[in-house]
């Protein structure tokens, strides 16, 4: 367990000691109700030696119960005491407690020993002996003590010889001033009240070594008459024995030298001691030597036992307590010093006043039963055991036939009504006496059940209950239990029914639980009682308050979740240190918590939640430790003192709980930097000292900083200022440069030596520079307080080998370090020559050029610059237009690089600069070059006029942007059924000046998709879409009309056929009407709920799904058209749905599932292979990649016979069907990069198959926009495409 969380889990103090009292009653004699006859039972008595304070009465106890209430008497000294004659003794009422007033009395007059006796009609039970004396303090008896005078070293004893008072008097030492003496291994004080010095010292010379007896009862204190003890060193004691002796010379043994131990007592090698059985065994062992001997204890052949042995005195006095006959036997104390060691035994016998084994207790019988008096005692030696009835001997008593005495029993025969009697035992040796009353009461009455009806009794679970059912009748009853009315209960693993009837379950669970019934019975009859055991929830800590480390002034929260039974209540209690918590308001207790606010130093400690029921409680305990950043460390000092090194010592502060990680010196240079204080080193918590490696000329100040977990103390008092002596720099400038700020000179530039890093007065640098590689002089200058020098008149861009070293008034740096700089840079001063200019294709051109030479650059090579802009298009119908100029940058030394982005069919002019970090040179002569002829861009817009039954009109604007001259357009069309199924495609090629064009022999009521796109001679281009609806031919499906009627309006519904399956309900019609909006709808039979619509247009059958088994519905046809307010019906048709039972079907077990399944597989593989096919003949690919390869190559077209079109992607080409068409102003997005591919991309979506159908554009997805990344959304379905056409 952890060490700072500590639980226990307790039965309450209460219902522990009630388990006990409970447990008693399982064994005590037996009670009689005070309502039935029996003779007189001792309740209350006083002690056997009593002793009275003869200020106060004397109180003599003595009560008794019976049936009838018995009478009481006395006897003093073994004759009757007439209390009546005596006005000072007062007996109380129904009571044979005696109160003697003794004030104005001889309290003497009283002492002696007394007897109660206690009588009624069926018999007499006596008392104790109780021995009365008065207690006594004497005074100490007139004595005068001489003075002791003792060599130095030798032992002494002072005895104290107290007088003996009644109760013995309680012995201490003290001197004059009422101070106890100090006592130790050297000084103590025996059991009989004697000082003891193993050896003397001179301190224990003194005037006032005074006995002190406090006499318990009457609490007076005497004193002895004060000891003076003069102890004497050697030559003092050889003076002042010369003196009385007249001797010139004292010859001594050298008495206050050191010596082997000896025993002061006691005295001789063995000793004996005895002891009783039951009392306190004190041995005792004082030894003398030099130095003082150490005390130690063993018992000869066994060992002491631990629960019961102390040790007292400085380990003088060996105590055992409740003493038995194992502890006799022989006891070693040892003495021992550094000279030797010495050995006492004491020979430990124990003897026993009389005790119990087995005491007699009462007996109640019916006429003519047979009972037993038994009266087992022990002792050392073997008490001596008497028999008494009714306080006479039995040998004197009248004669008994049913009556026969055995030594320790009397057995009674046969008893008859009347024989009732007190019987006492007095069992007695040497040590003392036993005398107990046992009354035998004949009796014949039927049972009775003590306990009190329906008791309810708790108890926690797998704990034992006791359920009691004390009962009384004569013949004694016989107990049996029953739960629950019905299960009888026997003796056994999980019950035990005692001899008084109580019945103990030993482990108690829930299911134990209910009512239990007890039933006594004797052959006079039969009594019943029913009581309750409820079983509860132990109170158990589900979550134990936890051990916490706080910062000062923080909060800590303890959490203390319990659960409990929930019938009874809880009470939680926080205790702090096992005391109750403190009356202040930073301690807040909630249902599960304790948080303490504020926390401070004193708020350290263990705390415990007790969570108390009435049964049960639980507890939990956790450790709070309070840190703090530590106190700053004290006592700086410098030693060890040289020019570059020093040592620090510190004493640490308090670390707060919380042990200090390091120590950060910092350091103060009071000369160049005061009051910034700088990091120097740290050390180890651990340490105190710190070796400190110094520079010259600082004036340093040293502090300390301490670091625990919680954070850096306060600094420390500054060291005292030490001084180091000013020496040549140790280091030179850093960050040496050296660049060229114009044509003809070079900066050296460096950061400077601080103060701190000089070393020394008079800093300055020593700046040197030659020209590379010229094996020349070195030129210097020296320089102070600046960062740079300019050299000038150098040529230009040369390289200078450059050194920088730092000097004072005590001598130069180390050797600098060479660096390389360069002179300044100048514009270039040719231009690149040889420009040539390679056409890849219509968009992508590659230029080259002859790069210029080093030396005219005079400076660090950039790269080059190309500058080309567009001059116009090639097509003589395209006008001149002032074109933005372009700059494509090449890094390096380059001599060629790739002009993407370029419009087909165009002029461009170009020229290249050479730049270095000066800027640009001259430019080079101008190149022009011609991109030739590309695909053209898609036709500006595509409308549909003028629909009618079977023909329509196209018109559309030419492209945006030719790329070449325009060689005409490629239409291609194909109708769209009712299924979104595509027709085949018709083809017409069209001339480039033609912009209309009118459609016959079309279907009725039909739509179509129509495809344009222009062409060069290149290919054609993109592809814009439309789609359009023929008129609805109407004429041949109106029924015929009689002459001179007018036709009907609207549409008309022919027959309608129902079919019904597990399915649904299948509904077929015949419909000659034009309306677009065609529903079915459907209603459950006699419901008021709303039509059911499903939407069905063009379509002369459906099928309802989703129909409940058993339900009737009523179905119909209706046509509407927002345009025309007249709705067209059919009859209302009754379809009843079939009940079928249900089932379950798994559709992964189904063979069309399973098929459907493969089918998919192997077309997704088909798709993944023609992908990667098309993906490696060349596909798309970012324009940044093309941008960065500088090329751009010609998207050449494709041939058109070859069944497809258009292979480029539109997209405009994914709207729906008409819910979201192509503007009417037919304009197509372009894409915003000239250079982009994206117009030219390979593999487009718009394509047809080698059938003419044009495969893709109902796929219900619509394709990724190439310049929208990866967005993407949902085309509608074709079904809401249709209902969008209205």
């Amino acid at each position: 367990m952890d060490p700072t969380t500590e639980r226990n889990m307790k039965w309450v103090p209460g219902f522990g000691a009630m388990l006990l009292v409970l447990l008693s009653h399982v064994t005590s004699a037996l009670e009689v109700p005070l309502d039935l006859p029996q003779p007189p039972t001792i309740t209350l008595q006083s002690p056997k030696d009593y002793i009275f304070d003869p200020r106060e009465n004397i109180v003599i106890h003595c009560e008794a119960k019976g049936k009838p209430n018995p009478s009481f008497s006395w006897t003093r000294n073994g004759t009757h005491f007439d209390v009546e004659k005596d006005s000072k003794v007062l007996m109380k009422p129904g009571s044979g407690t005696l109160v003697i007033d003794i004030s104005g009395e001889k309290a003497e007059a009283y002492e002696g020993t007394y007897q109660c006796t206690a009588h009624n009609e069926h018999g007499t039970a006596v008392s104790n002996n109780i021995v009365i004396r008065q207690s006594r303090s004497p005074l100490w008896s007139k004595e005068r003590n001489e003075a002791i005078t003792v060599q130095m070293g030798v032992s002494l004893v002072l005895q104290c010889r107290p007088p003996a008072g009644l109760p013995p008097p309680v012995i201490f030492w003290m001197d004059n001033n009422f101070q106890k003496l100090q006592l130790d291994q050297r000084v103590s004080q025996a059991l009989n009240g004697d000082l003891y010095f193993s050896n003397v010292l001179r301190e224990d010379t003194r005037s006032d070594y005074i006995c002190y007896a406090r006499f318990p009862h009457t609490q007076t204190i005497q004193q002895k008459q004060p000891i003076s003890v003069t102890v004497l060193d050697m030559e003092t004691m050889n003076e002042t024995v010369a003196a009385l002796y007249n001797i010139t010379e004292f010859y001594s043994d050298s008495p206050e030298g050191v010596r082997r131990p000896g025993f002061m007592m006691p005295l001789g090698p063995t000793s004996t001691k005895m002891v009783l059985r039951g009392e306190t065994l004190e041995l005792e062992c004082i030894a003398e030597g030099l130095p003082t001997p150490e005390m130690s204890w063993q018992k000869d052949g066994g060992e002491l036992p631990s629960s019961r042995t102390s040790f007292e005195n400085f380990k003088k006095t060996l105590k055992i307590s409740d003493v038995n006959e194992a502890d006799g036997g022989n006891y070693r104390c040892t003495a021992a010093n550094n000279l030797g060691t010495v050995h006492h035994i004491i020979k430990v016998t124990v003897k026993a006043a009389p005790f119990w084994v087995s005491a007699p207790r009462n007996l109640v019988l019916a006429p003519n039963e047979t009972g037993i008096l038994t009266c087992r005692v022990s002792g050392e030696p073997k008490p001596k055991i008497s028999w008494f009835v009714n306080g006479v001997p039995i040998e004197n008593a009248p004669e008994d036939h049913t009556r026969k005495v055995d030594d320790d029993t009397v057995i009674l025969s046969n008893v008859q009504s009347g024989s009732s009697a007190v019987y006492q035992c007095n069992a007695s040796n040497e040590f003392g006496y036993l005398m107990a009353n046992a009354f035998v009461s004949v009796l014949a009455e039927a049972p009775r059940v003590l306990t009190p009806p329906n008791q309810v009794y708790q108890v926690i679970t797998n704990n034992p209950a006791l359920l009691h059912c004390s009962s009384f009748g004569s013949p004694i009853p016989t107990i049996t239990w029953f739960k629950d009315s019905q299960i009888s209960i026997k003796n056994g693993d999980l019950y035990v029914i005692h001899e008084n009837g109580t019945l103990e379950i030993h482990v108690a669970q829930s299911l134990n639980s209910g009512k239990y019934t007890c039933i006594a019975t004797n052959n006079l009859g039969i009594k019943e009682n029913h009581v309750f055991l409820e079983v509860k929830e132990s109170t158990r800590i589900l979550k134990q308050p936890e051990y916490k480390v706080v910062q000062r002034g923080m909060s800590a929260v303890f959490e203390c979740k319990v659960k409990h039974d929930p019938s009874l209540v809880p009470t939680m209690t926080w205790l702090k240190d096992s005391g109750e918590l403190p009356d202040d308001e930073r301690f807040e207790v909630d249902t599960d918590s304790l948080t303490v606010k504020h926390v401070t130093d004193e708020d350290e400690g263990t705390y415990t939640c007790i969570m108390n029921t009435t049964l049960d409680h639980d507890s939990a305990s956790a450790m709070l430790t309070v840190v703090e950043k530590p106190d700053p460390p004290t006592d700086l000092e410098l030693t060890d003192q040289t020019d570059r090194s020093v040592q620090l010592s510190w004493i640490p502060g308090d670390d707060h709980n919380s042990p200090t990680e390091k120590f950060l010196i910092q350091y103060e240079d009071l000369l160049h930097q005061p009051g910034l204080w700088i990091n120097l080193t740290d050390v180890g918590g651990t340490s105190t000292t710190a070796q400190l490696n110094l520079s010259p000329f600082v004036y340093y100040s040293f502090r300390v900083l301490a670091q625990n977990p919680v954070g850096y103390s306060s600094p420390s008092q500054p060291s005292r200022q030490y001084r180091t002596n000013p020496a040549a720099p140790d280091e030179n400038p850093s960050d040496v440069r050296g660049v060229g700020t114009e044509s003809d000179n070079l900066v050296i530039s460096w950061t400077p030596l601080t103060g701190f890093q000089s070393n020394g007065p008079g800093l300055e640098y020593k700046v040197l520079w030659r020209q590379k590689d010229m094996d020349g002089d070195w030129l210097s200058k020296n320089v102070a307080n600046v960062s740079h020098f300019v050299v000038t008149g150098i040529p230009t861009f040369v390289p200078f080998e450059i050194k920088v070293q730092a000097m004072n008034d005590y001598g130069s740096g180390p050797e600098p370090e060479v660096f390389i700089g360069h002179s300044g840079e100048d514009l270039p001063l040719s231009a690149p020559e040889s420009v040539q200019v390679m056409v890849h294709n219509s968009t992508l051109a590659e230029v080259h050029w002859e790069p210029v030479s080093f030396p005219s650059v005079r400076g660090k090579l950039q790269g080059y610059k190309v500058y080309y802009h567009r001059e116009r298009g090639l097509h003589e119908t395209e006008k001149m237009m002032d074109e933005e100029e372009q700059v494509l940058t090449f890094s390096g030394n380059r001599s060629e690089g790739r002009l993407p982005g370029l419009q087909p069919y165009s002029l461009y002019k170009l020229f290249i600069r050479v730049i270095n970090s000066k800027g640009e040179g001259p430019q080079s002569p101008s190149k022009t070059f011609e991109t030739p002829e590309g695909v053209p861009g898609p036709p500006s817009f595509l409308k549909v006029l003028n629909p009618s039954l079977d023909s329509l009109t196209l018109e559309w604007g030419p492209p945006m942007n030719n790329n070449g001259r325009l060689a005409g357009y490629t239409l291609k069309y194909q109708p769209v059924n009712t299924t979104n199924e595509l027709g085949p495609v018709k083809v017409m090629t069209l001339m480039a000046n033609e912009t209309t064009i009118t459609l016959s022999n079309l279907n009725s009521s039909m739509l179509y998709k129509f495809y344009l796109s222009a062409k060069t001679i290149k290919g054609s281009g993109p592809i814009i879409t439309e789609e359009a609806f023929t008129v609805m031919d109407t004429a041949h499906t109106q029924p015929p009309v009689d002459k001179g009627k007018a036709p009907p309006v609207g549409p008309a519904f022919g027959t309608v056929n129902t079919s019904v399956s597990e399915d649904g309900a299948a509904i077929s019609w015949e419909y000659f009407g034009h309306h677009k909006n065609v529903f079915v709808e459907y209603i459950v039979e006699n419901s008021k709920e709303d039509w059911k619509k499903e939407l069905v247009n063009s379509s002369h059958s459906h099928m309802i799904k989703g129909l409940k088994p058993g339900t009737s519905y009523r179905v119909r046809v209706v046509a509407r058209d927002p345009a025309d307010p007249t709705v067209h019906s059919t009859d209302e048709v009754l379809v009843t749905v079939p009940a079928v039972p249900s089932r379950q079907v798994d559709i992964a077990t189904q063979g069309w599932f399973i098929g459907l399944m493969c089918a998919i597989a192997l077309l997704i593989l088909v798709l993944l292979i023609v992908c990667f096919i098309k993906r490696n003949k060349g596909g798309k690919y970012p324009v940044k990649e093309k941008e960065d390869a500088h090329q751009d190559p010609e998207i050449q077209p494709m041939k058109e016979d070859d069944g497809t079109f258009g292979e480029y992607s539109d997209t405009e080409d994914h709207k729906p069907l008409k819910g979201s068409r192509t503007p009417s102003n037919g304009t197509v997005r372009r894409d915003e990069s000239d250079d982009s591919l994206v117009d030219y991309g390979e593999g487009g979506d718009g394509q047809f198959n080698e059938d003419g159908s044009f495969i893709g554009q109902y796929s219900g997805k619509k394709e990724k926009d190439t310049h929208e990344g990866n967005e993407s959304s949902e085309a509608p379905s074709p079904v809401n495409a249709m209902n969008s056409f209205v």
